[in-house]
């Protein structure tokens, strides 16, 4: 009986620990502030306004028009949308209204999702350049310049930015100066972003390996290599490193060591980013489905097929997951069973990324407008 109640004090107090962390990382406003958003995951624990029995009632809320697509993943920080265009601008909007508070030049298409840390855009841009600007104005504080197309979306983490190159490197940027603390040549390009967790970085490259890098000094660590361009982006949970690539399969690692731990092979190219959540993983492919896999197996849970190929990397928020398609759709479908809870049409294609904070869908289109949908 001693026993029990030992174990049943030690449960209670994780269970305490648990629930007060979760209060302290939930606010009123909670943001999405990178693309990965929570733990390098793509999930948002803290949305409580929209649901599976909600979000078959949202509605446009607004709609912003830039001159070119708009196939950057937004990011959302104290009342502001950050979102990146071809057009060359990287746009800050009103998050209630979508009037443009500000809007940054750079020198050529921006499909990198912005990154908002300590007032702090991060972005990069097809001029070659990572840019950071104040979040309040959009006045430039620094850029670095590298060997080639900046496509990732940056990763800052304890006073760094990691970021990929189509120069094949992947750089370590002090976030105050723009200083290059290290870089890390691979053997192809580098579209895909970053995840930076327990001291390693974990990046993509299209010489079909994906890379872990210690995080302080860029050694490498290990590299796995699949059958593939490995155009996704890693997500990592629990110990494990989730990941798709062109050879049509989804991967998890052991986060320690690269080796494989399962695979599943879906009909095509997986350029999505994987989103983990509740013992599930969720990816898109070309073949024109959205997939969920057992995290712990790979097993298929369920599969839902859209009317064209799927790019765009899922987000789930409160029980809902949410993706854009090129049959110019977003959509919402029941994280558990898959089931469409609802789904928009916009323009043209949607390769970005949706976001969901605050009761609110943010995402861009090819069409060349940022959306914001939210409850009637």
């Amino acid at each position: 009986m001693k026993l029990v109640r030992i174990l049943l004090l030690i449960l209670c107090t994780c269970f305490a620990s648990l629930t007060w962390s979760q209060q302290t990382t939930c606010t009123a406003h909670t943001p999405w502030a990178e693309f990965h958003k929570y733990s390098m995951q793509r999930s948002n624990p803290c949305e409580k306004v929209l649901n599976v029995n909600s979000v078959a009632n949202l509605e446009l809320k607004w709609s912003y028009a830039a001159v070119a697509e708009v196939c950057s993943s937004p990011a959302v920080v104290n009342g502001v949308v950050y979102v990146g265009s071809d057009d060359y601008n990287v746009y800050a909007l009103n998050a209630s209204t979508g009037t443009e508070l500000w809007s940054y030049p750079t020198g050529y298409y921006i499909y990198s999702s912005p990154a908002v840390v300590n007032g702090v855009v991060y972005v990069g841009s097809f001029d070659h350049n990572v840019y950071a600007l104040n979040a309040s104005t959009g006045a430039k504080l620094w850029s670095y310049t590298t060997g080639g197309v900046v496509y990732s979306a940056p990763a800052v983490a304890n006073g760094v930015v990691y970021v990929g190159s189509e120069d094949g490197k992947m750089y370590a940027l002090n976030a105050k100066t723009g200083v290059q603390l290290w870089s890390y040549t691979t053997g192809g390009y580098i579209d895909s972003s970053p995840a930076v967790a327990d001291g390693v970085a974990y990046v993509g490259s299209y010489d079909k390996k994906v890379y872990a890098l210690n995080a302080s000094t860029g050694a490498k660590l290990w590299t796995y290599t699949t059958g593939g361009v490995v155009y996704s982006s890693p997500a990592v949970a629990n110990g494990v490193v989730y990941v798709g690539s062109k050879d049509g399969k989804v991967y998890a690692l052991n986060a320690k060591t690269g080796s494989n731990l399962w695979k599943h092979a879906t009909a095509s190219w997986v350029y999505s980013s994987p989103a983990i959540a509740n013992g599930a993983v969720y990816v898109g492919s070309y073949d024109g489905n959205v997939y969920a896999l057992s995290a712990k197996t790979g097993s298929k849970l369920w599969s839902y097929t859209t009317g064209k190929l799927v790019e765009s990397s899922p987000a789930v928020a409160n029980g809902v997951v949410y993706f854009g398609s090129h049959d110019h759709k977003v959509y919402a479908l029941d994280a558990r069973t898959g089931v469409k809870l609802w789904s928009y049409a916009t323009g043209s294609y949607v390769d970005g990324s949706p976001v969901v904070a605050n009761g609110v869908v943010y995402v861009g289109s090819a069409d060349g407008n940022a959306y914001a949908f939210g409850l009637k």
